[in-house]
Order: C-alpha cells, then structure tokens, then sequence
C-alpha cells in the first residue's frame, strides 16, 4: 500500500513546506473566504498545528462574531512598502531598515508588540553594535508603517514604538580648506574618462549645497539657464518640500560642461549626470574615494561636500536661515551645527551689550561713575 504524501501543495487546507523555508506554513481561508498562507516561524510540527488552529479559530470569530481582524508584521511591511515606494525618496534606505526588522519580528502579529518587544529589539542591534541612528531609521520605519496603517487602511492597531528612539549623538560634520578643494579638484580631473563628470560633480555639489541624490536625480528640464535656476521638486528632496537652488558662475560651468558631454554623447538623455549611453549615473562612490586617495584627504565622504557648501557660507556670515532655505534643512536645529564657524557674529551681538544698562539708557560705567 502506498504511503500518503506529505502535505506539500500552497492549494491545500493545512500545513505543507516551501524549498526556501525551514519553517512550517500555514494554508487557510480568512474571514472572507480567501486563501492565506502564512509562516509558522516554527519547525516543530505540534506547535505550527497549534498556531493554525489559533488562526483559524480568530477567522471563525471574526466572521461570525465580527471580532476585529488581525494583522501581522509581515503584512503590515511587505503593503507599507509596496503602497509608498512612489511617494518616498527614501525606499532605498526603508528596504534596508525592513531587512534588519523582518528576522526580529516577521510571522508576529501586530497586537503581540508590545513596549517591551520594542526594548528587546533596541538591545538586540545594540549588542550587533549598531549605531543609534541606523537602530531608528529601523524603528522610524515600523512607526510610520503602524501610524499609516492605522489613518489609511483603518487597522485598529496600537504604535508602541512612539516615543522609544534613541538620543543620537551629535552630527559630524567635516569640510574641506581651500587647499584641500584644490587637490581634490586636481584629483578628479585625473580620474580615468570612465568618471568624467566626476569633477563637475564636486563643483555642484560644493556650489549649490544639494544631496548626492538630488544631483545624480537631476534631469534638464529642472534646470533653468535663463534664471538662473535649479528646480527641487517635492518629490526630488529628503523632506518631500520643493525649493530652488541658485546657479553662481562655477555652478554654471559645470552645468554647462555636463550639456557639452551630453550633446556630444547622448542628446535625448534627461539626466544631468548620465553615461555615454544616455543611463542615469546611480553611484560615483568608487570614483570619489579613489579621487580622495591620490588627493591625501581621509575622513571625507560625498555628503561632507555639502558640509564644506554650508561652512563657507556660514563663514561668509551668510544668515543661518538663508543657509537653511538653501539646503533644505527641515529645522534651523540642523543649520545650527555650523554656527559656531562665524564666531565674530556672536562677539558682535554680545558687544551691544557694553551700550545698554539695566536702566535702558546709559552705559554701565557711566552710572558706576555717578554713584562714586
């Protein structure tokens, strides 16, 4: 008599196995009718029985008692990410938040988070030495996920990371001298014709203060010549908020350098920064490092050029918040990093001081003098 097959088939009521799994899986109607298929997050057969009949019993009260229905992290994530990666910049980075949550807490359902699993997950990264800005992009992640679900789809559901990030520390902040600029200027001009635009990139990204992705987003049509001109759209900026980048004249070199290839090379590209072959240029990572090597610049990243933008503006004593509106910063609490490079503004604020008595009216040593 032949044996009976194991339960392996996605179509059947019941438990089966998947090749890419060590988990057993759970095939069973919802409330509706529908097909779900969820993991058990266990290899002990007993206890994924169990938790199928937990699940099948929560549709059962759901359909006839209308109980309210649950939802797992799975579920949450995987429609999250699915329904904004159109609306945010940032979908690169929430993809990679999502990797480090999903072993912690994939298969569990949202009504089991609790402040406590929240905790266990923060010391969890910390032991993996993880930094507390990379543990709350991670915990930003799940919470906007919660609160969205909860205003867009109507889950009943409860945001227990609220309130638990950690307290970063403050942001580094590096800049190149003016002799730095100049060696990695000679530098890049040097790189091989494969990182061409490289140089053009410095120069931007020093003289429009704008983020790598801002940049390397950048198509022509968002570039004005006539006034001088670069447009951000909402959709282009770290905050989603539109603003306008002037171009000075070594901006303008550059953009003009860049339409140059691009006419030579690829006239129907849309990107500033494309390839030969017309493609948008995504990384120039290699490039830049190797460009800092020969340079002798070390502890210097993409990122810190548009550091180097903002010191020298605040050096120039450029208001913070005209340099705030030029970066896109989202507080002045940002743009405050750099203030303490024109020192001379605050001297000078503080030598009002010397004019005014606590009377309003007279110089404080003049009224020490009268009272001798």
């Amino acid at each position: 008599m032949q044996k009976a097959k194991p339960n392996n088939r996605k179509d059947q009521d019941g438990l089966y196995r998947r090749d890419d799994s060590p988990y057993w899986w759970a095939s069973f109607a919802d409330a509706s009718g529908r097909r779900t298929r969820r993991s058990t997050q266990t290899t002990d057969r007993k206890d994924a029985e169990a938790l199928l009949a937990k699940w099948r019993l929560a549709a059962y009260q759901q359909k006839h008692w209308d109980k309210p229905p649950t939802h797992t992290f799975d579920e949450l994530i995987l429609a999250y990410l699915a329904e904004t990666k159109d609306k945010k910049r940032s979908a690169e980075r929430n993809y990679y938040s999502a990797k480090q949550l999903y072993p912690v807490f994939t298969g569990i359902e949202l009504s089991q988070l609790t402040p406590s699993t929240i905790r266990d997950y923060i010391k969890s990264r910390q032991a993996l030495n993880a930094q507390p800005s990379t543990i709350n992009k991670e915990l930003r992640l799940l919470s906007a996920a919660l609160n969205y679900a909860g205003r867009e789809w109507g889950w009943a559901i409860q945001n227990p990371v609220s309130g638990r990030t950690l307290k970063e520390p403050e942001g580094r902040v590096r800049w190149l001298s003016i002799d730095e600029t100049d060696l990695l200027m000679a530098a890049a001009e040097s790189e091989p014709k494969a990182a061409a635009h490289l140089p053009a990139f410095i120069q931007l990204a020093l003289h429009t203060g704008m983020r790598k992705g801002e940049l390397l987003g950048l198509e022509w049509d968002r570039v004005n010549f006539a006034t001088g001109l670069i447009l951000l759209r909402a959709p282009h900026t770290k905050n989603e908020k539109r603003r306008s980048i002037p171009i000075n004249n070594t901006a303008r070199a550059a953009l003009i350098q860049r339409a140059r290839y691009r006419a030579t090379h690829c006239p129907d590209s849309p990107w500033v920064f494309c390839h030969a072959g017309g493609q948008r240029i995504t990384s120039l990572r290699r490039s830049f490092d190797s460009a800092c090597r020969r340079a002798g610049i070390v502890d210097f990243h993409i990122h810190d050029l548009r550091h180097t933008c903002a010191a020298r503006l605040v050096s120039a004593n450029v208001p913070l918040m005209e340099v705030r509106d030029l970066l896109g910063h989202s507080s002045i609490t940002m743009t405050e990093r750099y203030a303490h490079l024109a020192p001379e503004n605050v001297r000078a604020a503080v030598a009002v001081l010397d004019n005014v008595s606590r009377y309003g009216h007279a110089h404080i040593n003049e009224v020490n003098a009268k009272t001798r």
